[in-house]
């Protein structure tokens, strides 16, 4: 009797866990992007903004460059009161350029700014339209195959970027 209970019960615990069963599906967001083009039109103006903040840092440090070698060569001419005030200015400009260029490229700055601002309304549709193929296909949780430390193998049957590009309407239906 215990024994009938027993396995009465193992059953029942595993049509539970069999209906309750989640599934799972990935996308690969990176080729996702790739084929959008307006992503590519977003990295293209993110790195003509890049290159341009990069030659105008690169201009400030060959200016400062050029009145460090100028320091340099008139060093013997000038006295050491006139050398230490020029050699102060040099260092506060070098100060300056270090500061200007963490302003820009740091963390926190403006073409961090500017990438996260070009970038978030083409990662939201993005992620509407995963949200949406995951609601149609009844997922409970989607990986995303791009991200580097989840995933060690995929099977392709839960490949659902096909899905996502098609939502997107950048493939016809298949």
């Amino acid at each position: 009797m215990i024994n009938k209970v027993l396995f009465f019960i193992f059953n029942l615990s595993l049509i539970v866990n069999f209906t309750f069963a989640q599934k799972f599906g990935y996308v690969n967001t990176d080729f996702i992007l790739s084929q959008m083009s307006e992503y590519q039109d977003v990295l293209k103006e993110i790195n003509s903004i890049s290159k341009a903040w990069e030659e105008e840092i690169n201009n400030m440090y060959k200016e400062t460059e050029k009145k460090e070698i100028a320091l340099k060569a008139e060093k013997i001419l000038l006295t050491e009161a006139m050398y230490k005030e020029k050699r102060k200015n040099i260092d506060e400009e070098w100060d300056e350029i270090k500061t200007y260029q963490q302003k820009i490229f740091g963390l926190e700055g403006l073409f961090f700014l500017k990438k996260k601002e070009l970038i978030d309304p083409i990662q939201g549709i993005v992620f509407e339209s995963i949200e949406r193929v995951a609601k149609k296909n009844r997922l409970q949780i989607v990986f995303d195959k791009s991200s580097e430390p989840v995933l060690l193998y995929t099977n392709p049957i839960h490949d659902y970027t096909d899905y996502v590009l098609e939502d997107l309407g950048l493939i016809e239906n298949n």
